[in-house]
């Protein structure tokens, strides 16, 4: 089967047409939501790496289920401070931050 590469573009061009160039408000309130599901990922994953619920992990730090699933669902901005609890109470884990300055 021969295949053209005419109509593939890649991931970068993609965000570009549709969220426009880095940078513009529309490219960066996307980003901002991309990394808000990067982290539910994450947290999710270490959280059933641990083997414990949602309600397990949320009675280990100190808030209820559904904000767990909330964070874990990209549907709730989250605190630092509950971020570190969550991490470093309630997975043991430890948190590391990286900040990219222009």
């Amino acid at each position: 089967m021969k295949t053209t590469k005419q109509n593939l573009i890649s991931f970068d061009e993609y965000l570009d047409k549709e969220y426009g160039k880095v940078g513009s408000p529309k490219r960066d309130k996307y980003e901002q939501g991309f990394e808000a599901f990067k982290l539910g990922v994450a947290l999710k994953q270490m959280r059933k790496q641990n083997n414990l619920t949602q309600e397990q992990l949320a009675e280990k730090c100190g808030t209820i289920k559904t904000y767990i699933s909330r964070i874990e669902n990209d549907a709730s901005d989250i605190r630092l401070s509950t971020l570190m609890r969550i991490v470093n109470i309630g997975l043991g884990g430890n948190l590391r931050l990286t900040v990219d300055y222009k």
